[in-house]
C-alpha cells in the first residue's frame, strides 16, 4: 500500500518524505524490543497481550508493551512501513504530543477491544482470552482511519497497483477486518484488535469536544489557515481607491 501526493504542479512523489520525531522514536523502539525478543524469544510472552495474564496475573503492563512486539521480520516490517507512510504527515499536522496521545490511545483502544472480547460469551472468546496479541497494527489502523478523514481523496496504492480514494480504502479494509473478525478461525491474526483501533480512533475523533480531540482540531484549522493565507495573498497598489492596482 502506498499513496500519492502532489508535492509541486505535475508532478508525483511516494510517500510522505522524511521522518518525523515521534515515528522515528517509535520505530526505534520497535526494533529494539523486536531484536530483545529475538534474543529472549520467552519476552514475546511476557510484553504481549494475553487476557489471562492480565486478568489473572496482573500483568498490567501489557496492553502497552504488546504494541512493541511483532513476531518476525515482515511482521515488524509491514507495520513500520505503514506507520511511516500514514503517520508522518499526521505528525506533522497534529504536532508531536498530539500524534503520540492518538497513537496510544487507539492503541489502547486496540487492546480493550481484546481484552473485552475474550469475556464475551462467544466461542472466539476462549480463543482470544489465552492467545497472545503482538503488533502496532491496532494502532496503525487507528492511524489509517485518521488518515482517511483528514484526507479522504488522497489515492493509496493497494498492492502497490490500484490507486483508491483513501476514505474507500478504510471502508473497506474496516469491513474485511470486521467479518474477519466475526468469522475468525484462529488463524492468528488478531483481527479484534485491528477492528478496535478503526473503532476507537473514529470515536475519538469524531466523538468530543475537548482534550485531544479540540487539540487536534486546533492544530487542523491553523494549518487550513495558514494554507489559506499562502494561496491568498494581497499586495496594495498606490492609489487606495484603485482596485485595479491591486493583485489577488
Amino acid at each position: 500500500m502506498m499513496y500519492r501526493y502532489r508535492s509541486a504542479p505535475n508532478m508525483y512523489s511516494f510517500g510522505p518524505g522524511g521522518i518525523s520525531s515521534a515515528i522515528k522514536a517509535i520505530i526505534w523502539a520497535n526494533v529494539g524490543v523486536f531484536v530483545l525478543t529475538m534474543l529472549v524469544p520467552h519476552l514475546v510472552i511476557f510484553f504481549g497481550l494475553t487476557p489471562a495474564a492480565v486478568f489473572e496475573s496482573f500483568r498490567l503492563w501489557q496492553p502497552i508493551t504488546y504494541l512493541f512486539v511483532h513476531g518476525d521480520l515482515s511482521h515488524i516490517l509491514f507495520n513500520m512501513l505503514a506507520l511511516w507512510m500514514f503517520g508522518v504527515e499526521l505528525e506533522r499536522l497534529w504536532g508531536t504530543e498530539a500524534f503520540l496521545k492518538y497513537y496510544f490511545v487507539t492503541g489502547l483502544g486496540a487492546a480493550a477491544t481484546t481484552l473485552i472480547v475474550s469475556l464475551l460469551p462467544i466461542e472466539l472468546a476462549d480463543r482470544t482470552y489465552y492467545a497472545v496479541t503482538i503488533g502496532a497494527s491496532g494502532a496503525v489502523y487507528g492511524l489509517l482511519l485518521a488518515f482517511a478523514l483528514y484526507y479522504p481523496d488522497r489515492p493509496i496504492y493497494l498492492y502497490f497497483l490500484f490507486p483508491i480514494p483513501a476514505k474507500y480504502f478504510v471502508m473497506i479494509i474496516g469491513a474485511i477486518v470486521f467479518m474477519s473478525s466475526v468469522n475468525d478461525t484462529g488463524g492468528g491474526v488478531a483481527h479484534t484488535a485491528h477492528l478496535g483501533g478503526l473503532v476507537v480512533g473514529y470515536l475519538y475523533l469524531k466523538g468530543g469536544t475537548s482534550g485531544l480531540i479540540s487539540e487536534i482540531k486546533y492544530h487542523y484549522i491553523k494549518w487550513k489557515m495558514n494554507r489559506l493565507r499562502g494561496r491568498f495573498s494581497v499586495h496594495p497598489g498606490q492609489n487606495r481607491n484603485d482596485w485595479d492596482d491591486r493583485v489577488h
